[in-house]
């Protein structure tokens, strides 16, 4: 499975990562918006991690874009923000799942499988 993450911690993009390529997914890695949204464009997803506070575009405009460019593809929006109306927008923008940092790998792990059936 084909997963891009995009995250401008370096210490989270890693964790993620290792714990993806370790399952056996193949991971795309961006740290700022704008080159997730050009991967986007770029590439056959099976799913998006994205963090919503990011330099060049944030987690929002890539729901945005990837609505715009009328692909369905699971996004799993993850931020330091537990703020209610940055959930129902991501929600709202066809994000398939939201979770609050810090967060578990394998509880990460598990909502890919819910999501993807794999």
């Amino acid at each position: 499975m084909l997963i891009l993450i995009a995250e401008d911690d370096e210490l989270i993009l890693r964790t993620i990562e290792h714990k993806l390529v370790k399952e056996g997914h193949t991971v795309i890695l961006t740290r700022d918006g704008k080159e997730a949204i050009e991967k986007i464009h770029e590439l056959e997803l099976d799913l998006v991690i994205t963090d919503i506070m990011m330099p060049f575009a944030s987690g929002i405009e890539i729901l945005s874009a990837i609505a715009i460019a009328g692909k369905k593809l699971p996004v799993i929006v993850l931020s330091s923000m537990g703020q209610e109306e940055v959930i129902i927008d991501a929600f709202d923008l066809g994000a398939a799942d939201f979770m609050v940092k810090p967060f578990s790998p394998n509880e990460l792990l598990l909502r890919i499988k819910r999501l993807t059936n794999k």
